[in-house]
């Protein structure tokens, strides 16, 4: 059994700061053993207008200067917090420690660029007298804040996925309405009073559960709602660009993302990608490998490495030090993983390692030779599954990698440059990554998905950023 803390958690909901406790609570189990994490005031429908009329009606006069302090503050409070935080995450989430602390670290790093990026000037200046039309003018340009944003966050990343939607908002001065995931909306909460504590001016955030249909879509069509920013699945992300309608979206999506393995691969770093890529967070990250496309020249060689690397990353009690891949985020994820494994082998491919399932905790597990057409890796199945499929050649590793409904991350383990460049530029992908895992970034990078993963609106603190603001242009005589 968990060593996890007695404590039970009672969070309200914020609405611009102000705490509301009501008799609908959300409660929220630990995914290891099923105790209650704890619980959460949702709001109705009667809070809607309350929330954005106040919000709208604060007028915003925080300095860039200011803006930095609040996320340098923000970062400095997340760092004085990070036990607690981390904790809470794994109490939600069921991730290890080693997980949870990274985690908060990234968070941290997300407030820490956000506030380099609110000092930064944001305009362009452009002469007029550059063509025989032109005039002896300048043109100017000058970023202004949307009105309102809404943000919808996953469970995956409790806190950093919530990091950043908050913190280029504030940074570019946009007041933000935060929905978390209903699965980990603890976190969430725990952040939004960090952020009130940090400085923001507390009509800037407001941080709530609700329902989805007396709650998150009317807020979603609410025409004074100018931008809808979300992560999550596919499916949810479509319902949103139909039920939203004119207004700015940024759906950040499902993925299938493959990791490519060439046969003049660094044999030790393929392996170590592999299980990195497969294995860390519990398989739980939109861009965690899903598919490794392994040259046949080097098939069993693979193999045999990477199933002697994988039995190291030891699953268990989430709290744990020796453990490396807790669980995933509940027990009917797990059985849909575990009902794809043995659909696989019913197919013909062969399980090499795990494969077995306690309640939500579900073994890394590789399974070679899995046909191209298998529902494990049609549809994105996250959690920590290692499908390995052998390809002949880069043309047929391209093939299989753009096989996809998916668009979002790509990886390549190769030393031949030429192939390198080749998979860059063919791979329908948002990120191809060269000798590293698929979802590697830093959090001010643009990131994201073409097709199903996207609309190919980039995140990331400088990209968000700029997709919070509008170009104002005004020109004046030189």
């Amino acid at each position: 059994m968990s060593t996890a803390t007695p404590t039970t958690y009672d969070f309200p909901s914020y609405i611009c700061g102000n705490p509301i406790t009501t008799d609908s609570k959300l409660s929220v189990y630990y995914p290891y053993d099923n105790s209650l994490t704890g619980t959460v005031s949702q709001i109705g429908h009667e809070h809607l207008d309350e929330m954005v009329s106040s919000t709208l009606a604060h007028r915003n006069e925080l300095s860039r200067f200011d803006r930095a302090q609040i996320l340098n503050n923000a970062r400095q409070l997340l760092l004085d917090q990070a036990d607690e935080f981390a904790n809470l995450i794994r109490l939600e989430t069921g991730l290890c420690m080693r997980e949870t602390n990274y985690e908060v670290g990234r968070a941290c790093d997300v407030f820490q660029f956000a506030a380099s990026e609110a000092l930064k000037d944001d305009g362009q200046i452009f002469s007029c007298d550059v063509s025989p039309q032109g005039k002896k003018r300048k043109i100017f340009t000058t970023r202004e804040p949307i009105q309102l944003a809404l943000a919808i966050t996953p469970f995956n990343h409790p806190l950093n996925q919530v990091a950043h939607k908050i913190a280029p908002a504030i940074a570019a001065g946009v007041p933000m309405l935060v929905k978390p995931s209903e699965k980990t909306p603890l976190t969430a909460m725990k952040l939004a009073k960090l952020m009130y504590d940090a400085g923001l001016p507390h009509q800037m955030l407001s941080v709530f559960v609700g329902g989805i249909e007396d709650v998150v879509e009317p807020l979603m069509s609410d025409e004074r709602v100018e931008l809808i920013t979300f992560t999550g699945g596919t499916a949810v992300g479509k319902r949103i660009a139909r039920i939203a309608g004119y207004k700015k979206l940024c759906l950040e999506l499902g993925g299938n993302s493959p990791l490519i393995i060439l046969d003049d691969a660094d044999m030790e770093l393929a392996v170590t990608l592999a299980a990195e890529g497969c294995f860390r967070n519990s398989g739980q990250r939109c861009t965690s490998v899903k598919r490794l496309l392994v040259h046949q020249n080097i098939h069993e060689a693979f193999v045999e490495k990477f199933v002697e690397k994988a039995k190291t990353y030891i699953s268990g009690d989430p709290v744990d030090p020796v453990t490396i891949v807790g669980t995933v985020i509940d027990e009917p994820a797990a059985m849909l993983l575990h009902q794809r494994v043995q659909m696989a082998v019913s197919d013909g491919a062969s399980v090499l390692l795990g494969g077995n399932r306690t309640g939500a905790l579900l073994e890394p597990t590789i399974i070679d030779r899995v046909p191209r057409d298998a529902e494990m890796i049609r549809e994105e199945s996250f959690g920590p599954l290692a499908p390995i499929i052998p390809i002949s050649d880069v043309d047929d590793a391209i093939a299989v990698a753009n096989d996809s409904k998916y668009g979002l991350s790509s990886g390549v383990v190769t030393n031949n440059l030429e192939a390198a460049m080749e998979c860059v530029r063919r791979i329908r992908t948002g990120t191809v990554n060269i000798n590293q895992v698929p979802g590697y970034r830093i959090e001010c990078s643009p990131f994201g998905g073409v097709k199903d993963s996207g609309l190919g609106i980039k995140e990331g603190v400088i990209e968000a950023m700029k997709f919070m603001t509008n170009v104002k242009t005004f020109s004046l005589p030189w």
